[in-house]
């Protein structure tokens, strides 16, 4: 099995808060440490006049805030020796692909005016974000500015350029490409992209980042061929249906990566005042929903403080609320190793009420075989579960994987309620 292929586990290093690239690699070690299988970098391009790493001025340049010292280029190239390492340490890497939009002093809209939006008086457009649940709602970034990917007089130019960037990328030792706002891109340039690449690696994978797009928006992208998408799981409360709805429509997609918090996110610590139950229980949760899972810098730490495309600096670095490394690395080992975590799987709900979630999943690779995913929906309190109804054979263990690390699986209680900790998540699966 690829495992990096078939169960991305995916550590996302934030630049702006790692520092150059010597110090990228010394956290890339510690997430293989913990189990990680790829190693996700945010934007690292030389930015525009905000500073935000995603407004690009210089698509083939580096941000001189990330080059080592002393340094004499800020060539592409120079990526080449850090991808290298983070390869020998067994992570594939992957990079963000920002293709619906430039900053708006990006040299390419004098170079190719036709690949922009413009407007009515010929002025180059913001992007803009609806929100889906509140459409009076609207965020407009106006230090960007919107590529016309669609309709472009010069499309086939610019579609061109694309390719050559994509690479361009995966020539320097890329894996694998997030791409930003892949629903605001014609899901024929996803396909044309991906075809390219494979031309120059059949194993570069492309995840869709689809934070903030209908679903109407997140289906219609069925056809573009990426291979992964980032799902919205972690906004559920465990309760409300919409979470299981979305698995099963959006499947038909691709499969997903669940993830607790992201660079676009607060930090769950913050939300929760430091819970390191929580902190436990979002991780476990996202490892068992999906086919795959993502984690930021700081997370296994209860890192508080957002992380920010802009203002972020080294010296941002938080004292550690706790150590959650082990924990990581125990979830990370038991997801690799268990086939019945692999793929999207399907997800059955089998008990929901104030305080206990009992989901049943299963896969097509392994048909016979059922697990069930239990949740205690309570932040501060322990709850109780009976297992009648659930189908058991002499072969099931729980694995208490919230608890102590070094906690091995055991057999059910027989005619007995289960005790959950608060917060706890068990997985109950056949050995």
């Amino acid at each position: 099995m690829n495992n990096q292929r078939q169960v991305p586990i995916i550590y996302n290093l934030f630049p702006r808060l790692a520092g150059t690239m010597p110090d990228w690699l010394q956290h890339a070690s510690r997430a293989a440490e913990t189990g990680f299988n790829w190693l996700y970098i945010n934007s690292f391009h030389y930015p525009g006049f905000s500073g935000s790493l995603y407004a690009v001025k210089h698509y083939y340049r580096i941000n001189p805030q990330f080059l080592p010292p002393d340094t004499e280029t800020d060539d592409l190239s120079i990526l080449e020796q850090t991808l290298r390492g983070f390869r020998d340490l067994g992570l594939w890497p992957m990079m963000d692909l920002v293709i619906n939009h430039t900053s708006r002093d990006c040299p390419l809209i004098n170079e190719h005016p036709a690949w922009y939006v413009r407007n009515e008086r010929g002025e180059v457009v913001s992007p803009f974000a609806q929100d889906p649940d509140d459409p009076e709602k609207i965020t407009v970034w106006g230090d960007l500015a919107e590529i016309d990917n669609e309709g472009s007089g010069d499309r086939e130019g610019l579609w061109a350029y694309w390719a050559e960037l994509v690479k361009r990328y995966l020539q320097l030792g890329f894996k694998g490409f997030r791409c930003d706002a892949a629903y605001k891109i014609p899901a024929a340039l996803w396909r044309f992209l991906i075809e390219e690449a494979a031309r120059i690696d059949p194993e570069a994978m492309f995840f869709a980042e689809t934070l903030g797009c209908s679903e109407e928006e997140a289906l219609a992208l069925h056809d573009a061929g990426l291979h992964y998408f980032f799902n919205s799981s972690k906004w559920w409360d465990f309760t409300e249906p919409w979470c299981l709805e979305q698995h099963e429509k959006f499947g038909k997609i691709a499969p997903s990566i669940s993830f607790p918090e992201s660079h676009d996110t607060t930090r769950l610590a913050a939300d929760t005042g430091g819970n390191e139950a929580v902190q436990r229980q979002r991780y476990a949760f996202a490892a068992l929903f999906s086919a795959g899972l993502m984690m930021p810098i700081g997370y296994e730490f209860g890192f508080r403080e957002k992380l920010d495309v802009v203002s972020t600096r080294p010296a941002d670095w938080e004292t550690a609320s706790f150590d959650l490394q082990k924990f990581i690395k125990k979830v990370n080992k038991l997801k690799m190793e268990q086939p019945l975590l692999h793929g999207e799987g399907k997800l059955k709900l089998v008990t929901s009420d104030r305080h206990m979630l009992v989901l049943e999943r299963s896969t097509e690779q392994t048909s016979e075989q059922l697990a069930w995913i239990l949740i205690n929906k309570s932040k501060s309190s322990p709850t109780t579960v009976t297992l009648d109804g659930i189908a058991l054979s002499p072969r099931h263990r729980l694995h208490r994987i919230c608890r102590d690390e070094n906690s091995s699986p055991q057999p059910p209680p027989s005619g007995q309620p289960l005790v959950l900790d608060p917060a706890e998540v068990i997985l109950l699966l056949e050995s």
